[in-house]
């Protein structure tokens, strides 16, 4: 899918600050997210604001498989002072948003990275403790699941702002009356609320500069089978719901809290799940001995929260994944031999579609 945005005629350009930053024949923009946090209208809406507010040719397009919540996402967005004649995935961007931290964990996501980008990462740590792990000059974090649960924004509106406060020669009345004429027109009841969202993003985001060296690039990282060594009949081995895939970088914030004395075993979670996460062993339940639920299996829980919504009893309650990461994985698939077992960094999805929980009262650390 793509999308186009032409430059508009008698538009002004930014010349104290936009042309100087073109060391090359493009500006690019890369962002790295999964299905469902709305990178790709983020990389729409900064097309538009190339095309219709700095007078720049203009393009941007999406990299996703079958829209799956979850499933990796790439947007990608060129800026021009003169034609694009290219169209073909961004390699070295100037800028890197990384919606979801977790992403970073997948083989490929920072391929091409140089010591020139500027990288702008949804997280709760900050700079120093990014730089450990990330070799730029410029880096920018901004925590926002905590503000979305104080704004009721959503994430795109936040990593907008915190994306054109890095790029450093757009102003914010501009990407605000974008806003007003793209999503403020589909959703007028949601327009002061991601009007927030944006100005959240642009104000609180923490950016701090390192040395690092000149010409640094991030090492390709290579499948050992591609489209050219593959062999005829070659199989994928990343496939489906896989035992050895590791769910984690498709939550989007929360996890289902299992609060056993509350739990009366009627495994309606079990048949909600679409991964069975949910461990069960032979126990005793009201001086019947029977199969007893241990709670979920965090490893291949991917966040879709269906089990809290259909929990009868509310022994699972949704939870701020970050205030619960010593739990999250003290409990093991009971059916597999563990020990000798290593999980991938990345795994699938589903079709599913749950709706936030922000506004739920909060029930034994979670949120109901």
């Amino acid at each position: 899918m793509q999308f186009f945005a032409k430059k508009i005629k008698n538009s002004q350009y930014y010349s104290l600050g936009g042309l100087k930053m073109f060391e090359k024949k493009y500006y690019e923009i890369k962002l790295e997210s999964v299905g469902g946090m709305g990178a790709n209208l983020c990389g729409k809406l900064l097309g538009e604001l190339g095309a219709m507010y700095l007078g720049f040719d203009s393009q941007s397009f999406a990299s996703y498989g079958s829209e799956k919540r979850g499933s990796p996402v790439k947007s990608f967005i060129r800026w021009s002072k003169e034609k694009i004649n290219i169209n073909s995935p961004i390699t070295n961007p100037d800028v890197l948003g990384v919606f979801y931290e977790h992403i970073l964990t997948k083989k490929g996501s920072l391929n091409g990275i140089s010591d020139k980008t500027v990288v702008v990462i949804n997280t709760d740590k900050d700079p120093d403790y990014v730089s450990n792990h990330l070799k730029v000059r410029k880096i920018y974090t901004i925590d926002c699941t905590k503000l979305m649960m104080e704004t009721k924004s959503r994430l795109n509106m936040i990593m907008f702002g915190a994306i054109i406060k890095a790029i450093g020669f757009v102003k914010l009345e501009d990407c605000e009356k974008l806003v007003k004429e793209t999503i403020g027109k589909k959703y007028p009841n949601l327009l002061e609320v991601n009007l927030t969202g944006l100005r959240r993003g642009y104000f609180d985001v923490q950016m701090k500069e390192f040395d690092v060296p000149e010409s640094y690039v991030h090492q390709e990282v290579k499948q050992k089978w591609g489209y050219e060594n593959a062999p005829l009949g070659g199989i994928n081995p990343q496939i489906g719901s896989s035992v050895v895939n590791e769910l984690s970088a498709t939550r989007d914030g929360y996890i289902p809290l299992f609060i056993p004395e509350r739990c009366i075993q009627c495994v309606l979670c079990d048949i909600t799940c679409p991964d069975m996460v949910f461990q069960f062993r032979e126990g005793e339940y009201k001086g019947r001995k029977m199969m007893v639920n241990h709670g979920p299996d965090y490893h291949h829980c991917k966040g879709c929260m269906r089990c809290v919504e259909i929990c009868p009893s509310e022994a699972l309650v949704a939870g701020v994944e970050k205030e619960h990461q010593n739990a999250l994985y003290g409990k093991r698939n009971f059916d597999l031999i563990v020990d000798e077992l290593e999980y991938e960094t990345q795994g699938a999805s589903s079709w599913i579609t749950s709706e936030s929980f922000y506004e739920r009262e909060k029930v034994d650390g979670g949120i109901r």
